[in-house]
């Protein structure tokens, strides 16, 4: 039987977590080296489009994160192939894109970070923080909105 671990967290009070959920980042994230293990948690009401990068190491720690393709459905992230071996695929169809969501207020300044995806092999739970220069760091969240109110992160 699994043994449940428990964290506080900064979104969602204290939750249970088996040790196959937490998502390793072996580099960290840019400017968060020392932060190598996290949960990718959905926020209620959100579809699956909108989610919590929780630090397993630092509770205070969390980034509202977001599914590119539901912003931006022409969003083409490229890898290099050391890349792609580095997390055992060979194709980026075999990965999940999540962006980083700076969350302003009011949300209507809120930009999302296109250039820096973080990818995540969903089986071996093995990810990093990639840079795609073609795109720019931040965008801001009306430009996704298509005339429609936009989508808080």
């Amino acid at each position: 039987m699994t043994e449940m671990l428990r964290l506080p967290s900064k979104y969602f009070g204290e939750i249970e977590y088996e040790s196959k959920d937490v998502i390793h980042f072996a580099s960290g994230l840019f400017g968060f080296e020392e932060e190598q293990e996290f949960l990718l948690m959905p926020f209620d009401g959100s579809g699956g489009g909108m989610l919590c990068l929780q630090s397993v190491k630092t509770p205070a720690l969390a980034f509202v994160v977001l599914d590119p393709f539901t912003l931006k459905p022409d969003y083409d992230p490229v890898l290099e192939t050391g890349e792609l071996r580095q997390l055992g695929v060979s194709e980026v169809g075999d990965l999940g894109f999540y962006v980083l969501c700076a969350v302003k207020n009011p949300v209507s300044a809120s930009t999302v970070n296109l250039k820096c995806p973080l990818v995540i092999h969903p089986e071996t739970r093995q990810a990093r923080q990639i840079i795609m220069e073609r795109y720019e760091m931040r965008h801001p969240l009306a430009e996704f909105s298509r005339g429609e109110e936009a989508a808080p992160c």
